[in-house]
């Protein structure tokens, strides 16, 4: 059985619909059971402690530009909360997949960033995840941390949406064409998460994963307009105008160069990762499939 913390998000709505499908046994939590209560969880898999074999944790305070002025709760969901469930974890003799983020890294990279690259990170939100993933290695080496990024699905906000929503309703909109990163659908990755709780021997670590390629926001969103134009889903025209960073101000820096090599995962796991644009068609197509419905 897998335990989804963090069930009602956007990740783990994903995660545990798929899992349905694929008839994995799995029970879910949300704000229900708090992470940072060790009594909580704790409770939570006391009747199912025999049978937990892998803790997910979707959960995360991601408000990135709220981070800045709210330290102390940030800290406390993505510090204090990875650490408890590390140590329920091994309580039960549990493993975990925690997800983190490409804001660990200062951007500053002109090579895709591996995993035991230095993390320097440039907001309170990538220092905190940065604090998070340390924190549950020590509290749990039975754990592997997908650290991913720019990551879009059909529950909950994400850019992808905003971008669909602003186009139906706009004529022109800006967008940053200076930070680069690669975007991932929350289908591929759970995918990736199958792979590693079916693996019969999983290396524990830190991995990388996104959609294969390059971009900026100023191209993706392009390729979202484009594909939801040939799609009907956007049915307005709107002219997508590139922006710098500095035209753009936000109250947390942006990592300006956030790709990710996949280079570990692929040989540990033997996944194989689409190209971001396949899987964005893939998406809107469904998303134009469950419309029509």
């Amino acid at each position: 059985m897998i335990w989804i913390i963090g069930n009602q998000g956007m990740l783990g709505k994903e995660l545990a619909e798929q899992c349905g499908k694929r008839a994995i046994q799995m029970c879910g939590s949300d704000r229900e059971v708090s992470m940072l209560d060790v009594a909580a969880l704790r409770a939570f898999a006391a009747n199912k402690s025999s049978t937990i074999e892998w803790i997910i944790n979707c959960a995360a305070y991601t408000a990135v530009d709220k981070a800045e002025d709210d330290q102390d709760t940030c800290r406390a969901l993505n510090v204090d909360g990875p650490r408890n469930i590390g140590r329920i974890a091994t309580e039960i003799g549990a493993n975990v997949i925690h997800i983190s983020t490409d804001y660990v890294f200062s951007g500053e990279s002109q090579k895709p960033y591996v995993e035991n690259d230095p993390v320097s990170p440039r907001s309170v939100y990538g220092a905190t995840k940065a604090e998070g993933e340390a924190a549950l290695q020590a509290a749990c080496p039975q754990s592997i941390i997908l650290r991913t990024a720019w990551l879009y699905g059909k529950h909950g906000p994400n850019f992808v949406k905003t971008m669909l929503r602003l186009m139906n309703e706009r004529d022109s909109i800006g967008v940053v064409a200076d930070q680069y990163g690669s975007p991932t659908w929350a289908r591929d990755l759970v995918g990736v998460i199958v792979s590693v709780i079916n693996s019969p021997n999983p290396s524990y670590g830190i991995y990388h994963y996104t959609n294969e390629g390059v971009t900026n926001w100023h191209e993706f969103a392009c390729q979202i307009y484009a594909e939801g134009r040939a799609l009907g889903i956007i049915q307005h025209e709107c002219a997508v105008r590139p922006l710098t960073t500095a035209e753009y101000p936000a109250k947390a820096k942006r990592p300006q160069y956030s790709v990710l090599s996949k280079a570990k995962i692929k040989k540990a796991f033997k996944v194989s990762i689409p190209v971001w644009q396949n899987s964005l068609r893939s998406y809107l197509e469904e998303q134009r499939s469950e419309e029509k419905k």
